[in-house]
């Protein structure tokens, strides 16, 4: 699975916007505005490298996921990889990516998740620990419950690499006739 893969279902609209969570590199699609909020400032300058060397304009930001200096109903979509392991709050993280979501909108997230099965599960459980300490990333997660207890619709949901790894294209709720 690649980071871009998340991404490139944001190129269906011309004018879309796009935000991402802890993002390395600029947004893929050449049609899509996009806002990053992301805490290390060196990956941020990949990105606005990136950003320029592909010719696109982008609003890179160091910020916080859990606290997004964005508007509300700001995006069309949100992309959001490999990031609510290491936030401290990541139901906070989910509420944000509601908040700035357009109704309608869709929440695209790569995530390392708590494995289904018991003997990689006990040892994402050990090795977790350690993992938060010296990483700041939680092993066991399970992001897709915040994702529902905030009204997501889940179209899609893949998990691969002994259950660890899961795909989920997710989308806010239109607003109400």
């Amino acid at each position: 699975m690649r980071r871009s893969g998340c991404c490139a279902s944001t190129r269906r609209r011309r004018t879309s916007t796009t935000a991402r969570c802890a993002s390395s590199t600029a947004c893929c699609s050449p049609a899509v505005a996009s806002g990053s909020a992301n805490k290390r400032p060196a990956r941020l300058e990949i990105a606005q490298a990136r950003a320029r060397e592909l010719g696109r304009e982008a609003d890179l930001r160091v910020g916080d996921a859990q606290a997004l200096e964005f508007g509300d109903r700001s995006f069309d979509t949100v992309v959001c990889t490999l990031a609510l392991c290491t936030i401290p709050d990541d139901r906070a993280a989910v509420a944000e990516v509601r908040r700035v979501l357009r109704p309608g909108g869709r929440f695209l997230m790569l995530e390392h998740v708590r494995s289904p099965l018991l003997p990689v599960r006990l040892a994402q459980r050990l090795l977790d620990p350690l993992a938060v300490r010296f990483e700041a990333d939680h092993l066991h997660r399970e992001p897709l419950e915040h994702l529902r207890a905030e009204g997501f619709e889940v179209e899609s949901l893949e998990r691969s690499k002994l259950g660890i790894v899961e795909r989920v294209a997710a989308r806010k709720p239109p607003v109400p006739a």
